[in-house]
């Protein structure tokens, strides 16, 4: 199995120090680097799955986020929206995940149904594959699997067959990995990644050489010596080299860095090298038209005796030519050309230079739709995708300024795509001549391309825009705002740092920030609108601004302070024609802004705005509304000699986020009723009838009415009310002195009752039918007896429900932990029964708790 790889450039972390603060190793030659985890166990997943890439997701270091760890057989630029996810979207990946279990998309059609947000951004047609990732029994990550959805269809039970070996050995892996590091004694704490993903090539045969330069690497040292076709192919001057491999990885393209490193691997594991691929740098033709060139490297080791060096003596090939197969290529009447994964011409013959009018040297290492002024439209580029992605043959029209038609047929596979071209006759219906325009067609739509020079735009900010949207359809408060633009932008567009601001009584105020150094902000808190600042300029002027270094934002604003960010953007938020804020983002490069990120950006902007001015109505409405689910909600319970009670309320995190949840404690002349409700629904409404309930139950039972009664009122009550909604009930009248107590159930969960000697139980009372259904129903009461010590538990639906399981098993889980949390306290119990409710991003329901000690 070849585990060649290639990583990018910028500093990686995977998991925390080891003991003596270094980072772990794999015994043998491994080098402790994430890599050695992976590469393997997902180039068999796609092996095994028939597929054409693969991903692997790791979770964060806060557990917020799924970052991409690795990625095989797709460029790393197609997929830049999806490097980092949230744990809670509703994204496959981020499911599976949460789940802990396999899932299996076929294609687009199923991926639509389950994921519309995901399929918004990668609008084409393929299968998806995706099987957490675990070590020390935990989900620690996901391996995803790419297949053509025209490949022969399988079920997901073999699916997961498929995945299996390949996930034990990545389970394996990792835990070799991080074996011996200090922290807690679960080895999953240990796996987290935070950094960009790392490209690993599929396996691929040997390009004919052409060039061949000579180098000596010595293994131990790195010092690397080379001759001059060797500097010349790595485009390397002999007065500038410094003589090591780290001078050599300065001209290799980031993706390729680990097939470099891997050498060293081979050398050392089999005595030789064969056929590492990668590309270099070739500005031969100036900077501005810098691409990248293929060779490749092989050689065999040379040892000496005892304490000798171990040298590597290598060959570098130059793969870019091919002479036998471009010799036949040019003899062909259509136009023929090669574009490597991530889009960039590596050949064109003869005939496709003079039907796309531009020479191969303007378009070698270079996008095609960039240097040919007339194929600038993202249409062009997003038929590049659909090839990549889909891993299916793509063809499509385009009329040249001339008038004349050119046929496209792109043939893909995981390394790249060859493309022909041909002259052919217009469509049906379609105006020939030069007078009648451009157009394109084929089966992605008809697109116009400008007949004249524009500037380069990219489909990938397209779909940036098309995501945001999608994504803040959904977002409901201002905080679900904020967090999907953070989680959207950073990893779209590389950035480092966000800030978004609003406008309050001529004020600016922050509401969210991420990676800035703490501290950073404060002083611009709460600046006036006449601040010499370029986020307060981009809001009162609502023109966007944009500084591609730290001297052009100096320059600007005199005396600004700055933090490590080398460019930046700083966006008004404009919603309906009014001010709502600013959004500043930051890179930590020096950063050029195209035309077509810029125009993303400013639309990016304009979507959150709007988005923000409609999160802020809806918050306010909310605050109106949880202040009366407040106040209608018991703010102390009575004392009551011989019994300690507690109540705990969730609000779900759907919808208004208030619901008809109620608990109440009442004294009574025969002792204490315990009351626990739910009124369905989660609106204003909801919570008005709960108060209606709740109100009308205190009523019965403090005219000491017996339980029976309280209940059979109450539910005449509702049905006169007229209000299209029921409600469920729990009510237990207790007398402290003697512990006997009567209990009344309509359509609510059972009780839990916790034992003095910590033995838990759900007890079996007798049940009506829920309130407001029939008018007349009856209630049938049953006769209990508390023992000192024992804790009584009354909840609501919420706190037992969870998607994908029955109530029954969500019961059990909260009789275990009732039985296993020590009872001295009612209060930490309380808590401890609530935690993983309080701890969950998204209650579909409220939840409601309350707690009896009878001591």
């Amino acid at each position: 199995m070849d585990e060649a790889a290639a990583v990018p450039d910028g500093p990686r972390s995977f998991v925390g120090p080891s003991r003596n603060g270094a980072e772990g190793r794999v015994p043998g030659e491994d080098t402790g680097r994430i890599e050695d985890a992976l590469t393997a166990p997902v180039v068999e997943a796609v092996r095994d799955l028939d597929g054409y890439g693969g991903l692997v997701y790791l979770r964060s270091r806060d557990r917020r986020s799924l970052v991409l760890a690795m990625i095989t057989g797709v460029p790393r630029s197609l997929l830049r929206s999806w490097w980092r996810v949230p744990v809670g979207g509703a994204l496959p990946m981020a499911e599976a995940y949460r789940r802990d279990e396999t899932l299996w998309l076929p294609d687009e059609h199923a991926t639509m149904v389950r994921f519309p947000h995901f399929t918004a951004g990668l609008p084409y047609p393929f299968g998806s594959a995706y099987q957490p990732v675990r070590t020390g029994g935990e989900a620690v990550g996901v391996l995803v699997v790419l297949r053509s959805a025209a490949r022969a269809p399988m079920d997901g039970e073999a699916v997961g067959l498929a995945l299996r070996p390949a996930e034990r050995a990545m389970e394996e892996r990792l835990d070799r990995l991080v074996a011996g590091r200090a922290g807690p004694d679960s080895v999953a704490h240990h796996v987290e990644y935070d950094d960009e993903p790392i490209s690993v090539r599929l396996p691929t045969s040997a390009a004919h050489p052409v060039r061949v330069g000579l180098i000596d690497w010595d293994l131990d040292s790195d010092r690397c010596t080379a001759d001059d076709d060797a500097l010349a192919l790595l485009g390397l001057d002999r007065s500038a080299y410094g003589g090591t491999i780290a001078d050599i990885e300065t001209r290799v393209s980031p993706d390729d860095l680990h097939e470099l490193r891997e050498s060293r691997h081979d050398a050392l594991a089999d005595g030789r090298v064969r056929s590492r691929h990668f590309r270099v740098r070739d500005e031969s033709r100036g900077e501005e038209k810098t691409g990248y060139r293929p060779v490749e490297l092989w050689g065999h080791l040379v040892q000496g005796g005892a304490g000798s060096a171990r040298i590597l003596v290598g060959a570098l090939v130059d793969a870019g030519g091919g002479l036998t197969a471009a010799e036949a290529a040019e003899r062909l009447p259509d136009g023929l050309f090669s574009l490597d994964q991530d889009g960039r011409l590596t050949y064109a013959n003869r005939r496709c230079e003079e039907l796309l009018g531009s020479g191969r040297e303007d378009l070698f290492g270079r996008y095609p739709w960039e240097v040919v002024t007339w194929l600038r439209d993202p249409a062009y580029e997003d038929r590049y995708r659909a090839a990549m992605l889909s891993q299916e043959q793509v063809s499509f029209l385009v009329r040249r300024p001339d008038g004349n038609w050119l046929s496209f047929v792109l043939y893909p596979d995981v390394h790249g795509l060859t493309g022909r071209v041909f002259p052919t006759g217009p469509p049906t219906g379609a105006e020939q001549g030069p007078e009648a325009g451009s157009g394109a067609v084929g089966g992605l739509g008809a697109v116009a391309p400008p007949p004249g020079p524009v500037a380069s735009a990219r489909a990938g900010a397209l779909y940036h825009v098309v995501q945001m949207a999608s994504v803040l359809t959904e977002a409901v408060t201002v905080l679900d705002v904020c967090r999907a633009v953070s989680e959207q932008l950073l990893p779209a567009f590389g950035v480092r740092e966000l800030a978004l601001y609003t406008v309050r009584e001529g004020r600016m105020y922050l509401l969210w920030e991420s990676g800035y150094p703490e501290g950073f902000l404060t002083p611009f808190e709460g600046v006036t609108l006449d601040t010499q600042l370029p986020g307060v300029h981009a809001l009162t002027t609502r023109l966007p601004l944009f500084f591609e270094s730290p001297e052009e934002l100096s320059l600007a604003y005199p005396g600004i302070t700055l933090d490590r960010m080398q460019a930046w953007s700083f966006l008004p938020l404009i919603a309906s024609g009014r001010s709502v804020g600013s959004c500043i983002l930051g890179w930590d490069a020096p950063h050029r802004f195209t035309s077509d990120e810029r125009s993303a950006l400013t639309a990016l902007s304009g979507l959150a705005a709007q988005a923000m001015e409609r999160a802020r109505l809806y918050d306010s409405e909310s605050a109106v509304a949880r202040g009366l689910q407040e106040g209608l909600l018991p703010h102390r319970l009575p004392s009551v000699e011989g019994l300690r009670t507690t109540g705990r309320y969730l609000p779900g995190t759907q919808g208004m986020a208030i619901g008809g949840d109620w608990y109440d404690v009442i004294t009574t002349g025969r002792g204490v009723a315990l009351v626990i409700g739910d009124v369905e629904g989660h609106s204003v409404g909801a919570a008005a009838v709960m108060g209606q309930l709740r109100s009308a139950v205190h009523a019965f039972a403090a005219s000491e009415r017996p339980p029976q009664e309280v209940i059979t009122h109450t539910n005449r009550l509702l049905s006169e009310l007229e209000s299209d909604v029921f409600a469920t009930c729990c009510y237990i009248e207790l007398d402290p002195a003697t512990g006997r107590a009567l209990a009344v159930r309509a359509g609510h969960p059972p009780p839990l009752l916790r034992h003095p000697d910590g033995r838990a139980e759900t007890l079996d009372l007798a049940g009506g039918v829920m309130l407001g259904v029939q008018p007349d129903s009856v209630y049938p009461v049953t006769a209990l007896t508390l023992a000192p010590g024992s804790v009584l538990a009354l909840y609501t639906d919420g706190l037992v429900e969870r998607p994908g399981s029955d109530i029954e098993s969500g019961i059990d889980a909260v009789r275990r932990r009732l039985s296993e949390t020590p009872a001295d306290s009612v209060e930490h119990l309380a808590d401890r029964l609530v935690g993983t409710a309080r701890q969950a991003r998204e209650r579909p329901d409220d939840v409601a708790l309350l707690l009896t000690a009878y001591r």
